[in-house]
């Protein structure tokens, strides 16, 4: 699915997941003036909501399954997320494999990147913004209060006004009027009006929660003016940021007002930053040994941003040309300078490991979640390495203490399942499989695993029954999702 028609599956599956859930779930009475949206949707409601959305987006988006960036992403907002109002809150933070230049918040704190946003950016303070920006839009619940300016109207009603907010975000605001009848024309105005202001709101909010992280408050309004003089160069193709985030003069003025309220401060960019900028630069590198010898020449001339990324992205464009012993050289220097930086420590196992090191590889990873137990990057290596070995127990006690870190994550329910089986627990490997579908958002596969478990004749009655529950759990759930389509 294009990017494009994102804001519009998102209208629909949210709508979808409102109305289907249980009645104790919402309360469709108009709220006293002042109240919050969530006297409208309990916390728990919300989760549920949030998790399903992210279902959707694994099974109809690029997400995108690489642990340096990933891990980055999330630490990035995390560091964010504790200087809002919602401290102490979970949120999720993910990235889409997609080179347009965007970024959105669904319910219940989960936040989506492009690889488009964060390769454009020119400093760390310019993505935190843009992430800044959307966890306002999370802390501010302007999707719940979308449904409680609407929840005093029939349901099929209510769809409408969502809807058009929805379309009218995607098209810059007028268009949404498109969706409804023309009775509904200045109501829908309204709402059409509140969400842009909806997007002022988030500016502020999210200006405050960047200065209080120590990035540079005026980074929004400065990359908010950059995209807005995109428009003389994409002409009738906008960046996809600016459909979605219109930019005026007097949005700019905003931004520039609210963060002149804050002190001037221009802060370092962390080094994981230009690391990941790094990575993803080299994604689609057709040649990489002749990039690494341009950027060998580049280091050599002292053109370079950083020299850390610079020498990082040198390591991985020999590792990609198959000379993975000059990227142990390279790498081993970086570590001796930057000796905690997972990134570091996780590519030079890989090279040790395409060597024929692999004994060596794993020991430095299990050295080094010693000292970073929270790591996914270091985690996932260590059991793949593990696994690699032969010493599936070893990847299956590692990747089962993982899951207290991250109860939904699909690759360690994938590498779980690889685990169990080539362990020879075929029934936990299709208990784990089904949950891996699950959370890809594949419904019929997740209880196709489940089945093939629940023949197997050694199965005793606690795990038969456990079985069972999950099964019956989520043929409902697949009845009521094909009732609605």
């Amino acid at each position: 699915m294009r990017p494009t028609s994102f804001r519009s599956f998102f209208a629909a599956f949210c709508l979808t997941l409102l109305f289907s859930l249980p009645a104790d779930a919402l309360d469709t009475r108009l709220p006293d003036l002042g109240s919050s949206a969530g006297t409208i949707m309990t916390p728990e409601a919300e989760r549920k909501l949030g998790k399903a959305f992210m279902r959707s987006v694994r099974h109809n988006q690029a997400v995108l399954d690489d642990p340096v960036i990933n891990d980055y992403i999330q630490d990035l907002g995390n560091r964010l997320v504790e200087t809002s109002e919602a401290k102490g809150s979970q949120f999720h933070f993910f990235v889409i494999d997609n080179h347009e230049i965007n970024a959105f918040a669904g319910p219940g704190g989960y936040i989506g990147v492009f690889t488009g946003l964060i390769t454009t950016t020119q400093t760390e303070s310019d993505l935190a913004a843009v992430v800044a920006h959307e966890i306002a839009h999370v802390t501010q619940k302007h999707l719940l209060r979308a449904w409680e300016s609407a929840s005093n109207m029939t349901i099929p009603n209510a769809a409408v006004i969502l809807a058009a907010i929805a379309i009218g975000a995607v098209a810059g605001g007028d268009a949404g009027l498109a969706a409804a009848s023309a009775g509904q024309a200045a109501f829908l105005q309204e709402q059409i009006n509140f969400t842009r202001a909806n997007e002022q709101e988030a500016d502020r909010v999210g200006i405050d929660i960047l200065a209080k992280a120590g990035f540079d408050a005026n980074a929004m309004a400065a990359f908010f003016s950059r995209m807005g003089k995109a428009n003389r160069v994409y002409a009738t193709k906008l960046p996809e940021f600016l459909m979605t985030h219109p930019v005026t003069t007097n949005r700019i003025g905003d931004a520039m007002g609210r963060a002149g309220r804050y002190p001037y401060h221009q802060p370092s960019d962390d080094l994981r930053y230009h690391l990941v900028k790094a990575r993803l630069g080299l994604r689609d590198e057709p040649d990489p040994l002749g990039r690494a010898n341009t950027l060998k020449r580049q280091l050599a001339e002292g053109r370079y941003q950083n020299r850390a990324a610079a020498e990082y992205q040198r390591a991985l464009a020999l590792e990609a040309g198959k000379k993975p012993q000059q990227a142990e050289v390279i790498l081993q220097r970086l570590l001796h300078d930057f000796p905690e930086t997972v990134e570091f420590i996780y590519e030079k196992a890989r090279v040790e490991r395409a060597q024929g090191k692999s004994a060596q590889a794993l020991d430095l990873l299990r050295k080094s979640l010693d000292r970073h137990p929270a790591s996914r990057t270091l985690a996932l290596a260590y059991a793949e390495l593990a696994m690699a070995q032969g010493k599936t127990k070893l990847a299956i006690e590692q990747l089962r203490r993982y899951l207290d870190y991250s109860p939904d994550d699909p690759r360690v329910y994938e590498l779980l399942a690889r685990a169990s089986g080539a362990s020879g627990h075929p029934t936990e490997a299709h208990r784990y499989q089904a949950e891996y579908h699950y959370l890809n958002g594949d419904l019929e596969e997740a209880i196709l695993q489940l089945e093939i478990a629940l023949r197997s004749r050694a199965l005793g009655f606690y795990e038969s029954s456990r079985l069972e529950s999950r099964l019956a759990e989520l043929r409902h759930e697949l009845k009521r999702q094909k009732q609605r389509e």
